[in-house]
């Protein structure tokens, strides 16, 4: 059913561009690393609860969530986007508006969402709306690399069984995700006697085995099932002495990706093999920690992730005019999709730079992204 937002919501939001940008540049201000999430967390609690929203409150992940109609209810919607960022600086960032350009790291991935989510809130709670469906709005931790949806992972639990749909405002307009992008990360540490390069050469050198395993691993027929997309990657080297020492100690950082389960099955029994086997040949002790896991969907309801789907990317061009591909991604909609709940990751910015300490979004996009949140999150609500 088409939604259209009322002319006191769109004076709302055009009343609301100059303090969505100051929203965003507050927040950036707030350094919030992935599990160190706390300032920027209670900051978000503070603003909301000013703001006229009641029972928010800070979970023992560090999420902030607004529950609005959800006692008693198992229909609940999810709106969601991620206070963390993938820097790990716990200093205030950089911020510069040159007039066309937000500037900061993590500007876009997620603050920019995250302020447009806070004020969609804000209007729902100063008018006392009534959603038809119990509305979860969770400003969560921990989306970012080895935060391993930590966020995520704790209220749908909290929430478990109740939940029935969820919305992730993350990414930029032209793309949205509705297929997840499942990983498996791993830190592999060698050790050997080593020793000095020329008085114990013939020593093991634990760089040696290291490159070999890399070597190993790079020799990898990627899998395919249809349509699907896998990868892998080394992502960190680090090890040895100087350059007169036989390496002793080294570690890699290796990780695997597919939109696939069955792909992602056949990875894991591929690095698994190639593991054993570099242990066996004894050119260094090796150990293997799993640091990361991010998991495919399962059993989605397709029609109902159909349905989200093409009215989120009808809502993203009706306001943007940017045609909205629909792409796999490794969002916080990993964990629900797992559980087989429909969801999907929506952009309500325009910018680059996103992972880059140049990270910037276009300011005229910020208004765009007010209507698309607006029009998705209060077709829930009673008019």
């Amino acid at each position: 059913m088409s939604y259209e937002l009322s002319k006191d919501i769109l004076k709302y939001l055009k009343d609301s561009e100059e303090e969505t940008i100051n929203l965003i540049e507050t927040l950036c201000r707030i350094p919030a690393p992935s599990h160190h999430e706390e300032r920027r967390a209670e900051f978000v609690k503070n603003w909301l609860t000013d703001n006229g929203a009641k029972g928010v409150y800070i979970d023992e992940a560090l999420n902030v969530l607004y529950p609005v109609g959800c006692e008693g209810r198992d229909d609940i919607v999810v709106f969601l986007a991620h206070t963390d960022t993938v820097f790990p600086d716990m200093e205030p960032m950089p911020f510069v508006n040159d007039g066309e350009y937000l500037h900061s790291p993590g500007v876009g991935d997620d603050t920019a969402s995250l302020a447009v989510l806070m004020m969609i809130a804000k209007y729902v709670a100063q008018n006392d709306l009534k959603p038809t469906r119990g509305i979860l709005f969770v400003a969560n931790s921990c989306e970012e690399g080895l935060g391993n949806l930590k966020g995520t992972k704790q209220f749908m639990a909290d929430y478990e069984g109740r939940i029935a749909e969820v919305y992730s405002f993350d990414a930029k307009f032209q793309a949205m995700t509705n297929k997840c992008v499942g990983s498996h990360r791993y830190e592999i540490l060698f050790e050997t006697e080593g020793g000095h390069s020329f008085g114990a050469f013939g020593n093991r050198n634990a760089i040696h085995a290291m490159a070999d395993v890399v070597c190993r691993l790079y020799d990898c027929e990627v899998p395919v099932e249809g349509n699907s997309r896998t990868t892998y990657n080394v992502g960190i080297v680090e090890g040895g002495t100087s350059v007169n020492t036989i390496a002793q100690n080294c570690k890699l950082l290796y990780e695997y990706r597919s939109d696939s389960a069955e792909c992602l099955a056949k990875m894991q029994a591929f690095f698994e093999e190639t593991m054993t086997q570099a242990k066996k040949d004894g050119k260094a002790e090796i150990t293997v920690n799993l640091i990361g896991v991010r998991p495919c969907e399962k059993d989605v309801d397709q029609i109902k992730l159909a349905e989200m789907t093409e009215k989120a990317v009808r809502v993203s061009e009706k306001y943007s005019g940017i045609p909205c591909a629909v792409k796999s991604g490794s969002t916080d909609c990993n964990i629900p999709m797992s559980m087989g709940i429909p969801a999907i990751a929506v952009g309500v910015y325009q910018g680059d730079g996103t992972h880059t300490r140049e990270e910037r979004v276009l300011i005229s996009s910020i208004p765009i992204g007010l209507k698309i949140a607006a029009e998705l999150i209060l077709g829930y609500f009673e008019k």
